[in-house]
């Protein structure tokens, strides 16, 4: 007996249809449920704070500039101060300072010669003498 027929004589084809009519009822389904609790659902509102303008004129930064010879100057805007200091007055004088202000920042601004080591130590004078706010500045590429 050949495998191929079956027991009444016929040879039976490979089915190679794909029947799409479950896959559209699955379809509607979910297209009416979706339908159904769509108008159920609340959008969603979203608060957003509020700002006003400030009153107050931005805070004007101490500015601690570094030279290549690795002396140190202060420039106070605020003040109108710009003087050429040792380490420890500066750190003196920034304390004194944000004594008055506690949320003065100071920058440290440094030639692009004076090596990242003086930088660092500047920055870790500050950081133990608890001055708070310590920032670096930077010279914007200029657009090509």
């Amino acid at each position: 007996m050949n495998p191929s027929r079956s027991g009444r004589g016929r040879r039976r084809r490979m089915m190679n249809e794909i029947n799409v009519v479950p896959y559209i009822d699955v379809m509607l389904v979910l297209l009416v449920i979706f339908m159904v609790t769509a108008p159920l659902v609340t959008p969603a509102q979203v608060e957003l704070p509020s700002v006003q303008k400030s009153t107050q004129a931005p805070v004007q930064p101490l500015e601690i500039v570094i030279k290549p010879d690795t002396s140190l100057r202060i420039i106070d805007r605020d003040k109108t101060f710009e003087r050429d200091l040792d380490r420890k007055e500066l750190i003196d004088y920034v304390k004194s300072r944000q004594a008055e202000k506690a949320d003065l920042p100071v920058v440290i601004s440094a030639d692009k010669n004076v090596k990242y080591e003086a930088v660092l130590l500047m920055m870790d004078d500050l950081q133990k003498s608890a001055i708070k706010k310590i920032g670096l500045t930077v010279k914007p590429v200029p657009a090509k």
